[in-house]
C-alpha cells in the first residue's frame, strides 16, 4: 500500500473515531475496529486472499461486539472507514467475513444503514 493510501485510510479512521466517540461502549471504539481489521487492506485493496491475521482481527471483532450497541457501533466505523478509502474492493469487504468464517449481522459498505443493525 502507498504512502497516499495510507494516509486516506489514517484520515478515514479518525474522521471515524471523532464521529462514534459519543456513541462509544467501553470494549470498543472505532480505534480497536480500526486496529483489527488494518491487516485485511491489502486482501481489499486488491490482492488474493484475507490473510490469517486479517481473518483473526474479524474473529476479534465479532468477540468484543457482543451487544447491539456495540455492533452498531463497529458498523459505523467500517462504514465511514470505507467512505474514505478510494480503490477499495466492496465486492471483496461484502465477502470477507465469510471468508473468514465469521457471521456478521451487516455488510461491509459505505451504503450499510447501521442503525438497523441488531
Amino acid at each position: 500500500m502507498g504512502s497516499s493510501a495510507s494516509m486516506k485510510l489514517s484520515y478515514a479512521i479518525l474522521i471515524a473515531m471523532l464521529m462514534a466517540a459519543p456513541h462509544a461502549e467501553a470494549a470498543i471504539s472505532c480505534g480497536v475496529v480500526s486496529s483489527k481489521l488494518i491487516g485485511c487492506i491489502g486482501y481489499l485493496m486488491g490482492g488474493r486472499g484475507p490473510s490469517r491475521g486479517c481473518c483473526g482481527g474479524i474473529r476479534s471483532l465479532q468477540r468484543l461486539a457482543r451487544t447491539p450497541g456495540a455492533r452498531r457501533l463497529a458498523c459505523r466505523c467500517l462504514t465511514t472507514a470505507s467512505r474514505g478509502i478510494r480503490g477499495l474492493n466492496f465486492r471483496k469487504a461484502a465477502t470477507l467475513p465469510r471468508r473468514c468464517g465469521v457471521r456478521i449481522p451487516y455488510a461491509i459498505s459505505p451504503h450499510t444503514n447501521c442503525n438497523a443493525v441488531h
